[in-house]
């Protein structure tokens, strides 16, 4: 069987699952990572005795016929180390109130309870239009279509969709959610459901309910039904698990690679360079990076990158003795304080569960937290002021701490790590510009980014449609890697092809009877 080059640049979701399903369909892969572990902001580090998630720290999509599915049959995966967690989140409001977010039928109660027939009516259109789009998602078109090729599958997509599928998922109400924001669902909704919907949308879209554009919206805002989990030894436990995949296939996963430049002869890439100035060649190269930090690779202005327009993240990690956890409380906590969300107004909490001995010293948890921030002001007082940038991290680090102290009295005491992390911290670690993270906003359908950079050239990551989560960007990774076969020789596109038939029809890698409940 002829073979492929193909080199992957980071050792991110995206770029792991374009990987691995490459390798399994018997192409060269090698895989170029300049950190020491993989997962970037979906990694998981260590520090002090505890394993801290970087960034990410929710994962979704693990449920049958999921995104999380998909890149199991895809990569050859059995099992992911996963255990379900119901409810998702608690959502804690200005007003001293909390929303659970349950995954189950307990969810339609609880909106009852906290937001009357309004939050009935939201939520019953949210779910109907989720239904229907992930439904359509996941039969794989290409979006946005960059290619002929792309353009006639996914009409074909449509309309074989909209055949099976009719009534509903071609509503005129819907197809105008393609072109309107989510507020247009919200009409005379109280403050209190509007702030809730705009706290949740700024994690999941990176933007509020005005912005938001409504499809991608319902989508989002859909995360606790789709199989929520926590992985033994944190999120990086994904990751590690498509490294071996990768390995298993034949492939290369290479650390402390930090790559330099894309080389390319006649429009096409050769090879790829790491900073030692070795030599990749590839016929094909996926890069797990940002826009801006493409550009940087190509070593000429491709118009890439647009100007990382977006967040960034202010972390807190934290250890604490698990005897300030009451029974049976939630891992995953959102506290709103006020608007403008974000800078502290808005923080997510994520604790380590305590059936996993991997995270923390015993008796102790491993907690995450993060608010979104402004990229400018750190990187201006880094670059100017340093004593001032200290402050600033000081200051926000006692701003969430006083979140905290508020949702788990004595947080402070119960406290023996507190490690502040800024947009500077991310750059560091991640090698992302700027620090910027959770990709760009959704604001509309027609403006995000396909993954096609020009003649084998393809990025993935949190960066393309559709977007930030880990399932979001593995989906991104399989469109790669079926854009990629598609262009290898045929007996390889066909041996992929075969082999994912077999796995569905034979070895589906998840249930619920394999996903215990928290």
């Amino acid at each position: 069987m002829s073979e492929k080059k193909v080199v992957v640049i980071g050792a991110g979701i995206g770029g792991l699952t374009a990987a691995a399903a490459l390798a399994r369909a018997g192409l060269d892969v090698t895989v170029l990572e300049a950190h020491v572990y993989a997962g970037g902001c979906a990694g998981t580090f260590f520090h002090q005795g505890y394993r801290f998630d970087a960034g990410a720290t929710l994962a979704g999509g693990f449920y049958p016929g999921g995104p999380m599915d998909l890149v199991a049959q895809a990569a050859g995966i059995s099992s992911w180390p996963a255990r379900r967690s119901d409810p998702a989140m608690q959502v804690h409001l200005p007003d001293g109130s909390t929303v659970t977010r349950f995954g189950g039928p307990e969810r339609h109660t609880e909106r009852r309870r906290a937001f009357g027939a309004q939050g009935l009516r939201f939520f019953d259109w949210q779910e109907r239009s989720a239904d229907a789009l992930w439904d359509f998602a996941l039969r794989g078109p290409d979006w946005p279509p960059q290619t002929p090729g792309q353009l006639a599958r996914l009409l074909g997509t449509g309309v074989r969709w909209g055949l099976q599928r009719p009534g509903l998922h071609l509503s005129p109400s819907l197809l105008a959610d393609a072109l309107r924001p989510a507020s247009a669902h919200l009409g005379n909704a109280s403050e209190r459901l509007r702030l809730f919907v705009d706290a949740q949308l700024l994690i999941s879209a990176q933007t509020t309910s005005e912005h938001a554009n409504a499809m991608y919206a319902a989508s989002a805002l859909d995360l606790p039904r789709r199989g929520v989990v926590h992985l033994r030894g944190g999120m990086g436990a994904i990751a590690d698990t498509l490294v071996s995949a990768v390995r298993a296939a034949g492939g290369q996963v290479l650390f402390r690679r930090q790559v330099k430049a894309i080389r390319r002869e006649n429009g096409r890439p050769a090879a790829v360079v790491d900073k030692y100035g070795k030599e990749y060649p590839a016929d094909a190269v996926i890069a797990n990076l940002t826009p801006a930090a493409i550009d940087r690779l190509l070593g000429e202005r491709e118009g890439v990158s647009s100007g990382d327009a977006g967040w960034g993240a202010f972390m807190l990690y934290a250890g604490i003795d698990e005897s300030l956890l009451p029974a049976d409380f939630p891992l995953h906590h959102q506290v709103v304080a006020e608007r403008p969300l974000g800078e502290g107004n808005s923080v997510f909490i994520s604790i380590s569960p305590g059936w996993d001995n991997e995270r923390a010293p015993q008796g102790r948890r491993a907690v995450t937290i993060s608010t979104h921030t402004d990229l400018a002001p750190w990187w201006s007082l880094f670059e100017q002021d340093r004593s001032a940038y200290e402050r600033r991290k000081q200051a926000y680090q006692d701003r969430i701490l006083d979140r905290l102290e508020g949702l788990l009295p004595g947080f402070r005491q119960a406290a023996d790590t507190l490690l502040p992390g800024t947009p500077v911290t991310f750059q560091r670690f991640t090698r992302r510009p700027r620090g910027w993270v959770g990709g760009f906003p959704q604001t509309s359908l027609f403006t995000a980014r396909g993954p096609r950079l020009g003649s084998g050239l393809w990025m993935v990551g949190d960066s393309i449609f559709p977007g930030q989560s880990t399932a979001a960007v593995a989906l991104g990774g399989l469109r790669v890697a079926e854009d990629v076969l598609r262009g290898a020789p045929q007996e390889l596109a066909q041996a992929l092809s075969d082999k994912t038939r077999r796995d569905a029809a034979q070895t589906p890698f998840v249930n619920q009877a394999q996903l215990k409940s928290e």
